[in-house]
């Protein structure tokens, strides 16, 4: 018996339907086209038997979600809105948005911080790995901003701040920026970072001498916002939850 085999648990194909992954049929080909892995070994043979409860299961290369406890969110956060999940002084919270939908899953947080002005997709998950690792520095997780700032931008700052831009507490390099519409005195411009300190875009931006007029962030990995409703919450798809794995190396 293999490593990844247990004799009383059930069969790979059944809990890769089960997952919703494929339909029997289906898993059968994947597993018979080397595409599955459990607990890191490729298994290629039919009829394997896995605890679901501790099997880690990768397809093409992507975690296989097995616990239907587990829940992953993407908020659109409105501006005024806290990153808390409660708050002691009565104002509007994250966690007001949970209501009469999940407030009775437990464990539920949200995955970093959105400043109270600040707009956008912020994600809330009770899958306590995937959190750690989201706002873990190591890991590198980009976060995509689309911000409307005061002034012009002149040609050639996104080289400088790709190259890094040295603030009080050290120097911030910005993965892309680019320039996408001045008019009126203002730009708009869209960044990738995967820095993760405190208003560390905003802090950027008004270093640069363009400070910030409004701020959303768009993206997390590949989980993008979309045309999402601003106040709006939805399930993340399970393309979207294993792309966060892979980001994070789950």
């Amino acid at each position: 018996m293999t490593s990844s085999e247990h004799p009383d648990g059930i069969r790979l194909q059944k809990v890769l339907s089960q997952a919703g992954v494929a339909s029997r049929r289906a898993a059968e080909d994947l597993i018979a086209a080397g595409r599955v892995e459990v607990n890191g070994e490729v298994v290629t043979e039919q009829g394997r038997r896995v605890n679901p409860d501790e099997a880690i299961i990768h397809v093409d290369g992507t975690r296989v979600n097995l616990r239907d406890d587990l829940i992953y969110l993407a908020l659109n956060k409105p501006k005024g809105v806290h990153s808390t999940m409660s708050d002691d002084r009565g104002r509007p919270c994250v966690g007001e948005y949970l209501m009469g939908r999940y407030e009775e899953t437990p464990g539920v947080v949200h995955v970093g911080r959105l400043d109270e002005n600040t707009e956008g997709l912020l994600l809330l998950t009770n899958d306590g790995d995937l959190g750690h690792r989201l706002m873990h520095p190591s890991y590198q997780v980009l976060k995509t901003y689309l911000a409307e700032v005061d002034g012009l931008v002149p040609r050639g700052l996104g080289k400088e701040l790709r190259n890094g831009w040295e603030l009080p507490d050290g120097i911030i390099k910005v993965d892309q920026f680019r320039v996408k519409d001045m008019h009126s005195g203002k730009s708009l411009v869209e960044l990738v970072i995967h820095e993760g300190k405190k208003h560390i875009v905003r802090r950027l931006l008004k270093d640069t001498g363009h400070p910030v007029l409004k701020l959303v962030r768009t993206a997390v990995g590949d989980v993008q916002l979309g045309n999402q409703r601003v106040g709006s919450i939805r399930r993340l798809t399970k393309g979207e939850v294993g792309s966060l794995y892979r980001a994070v190396e789950l």
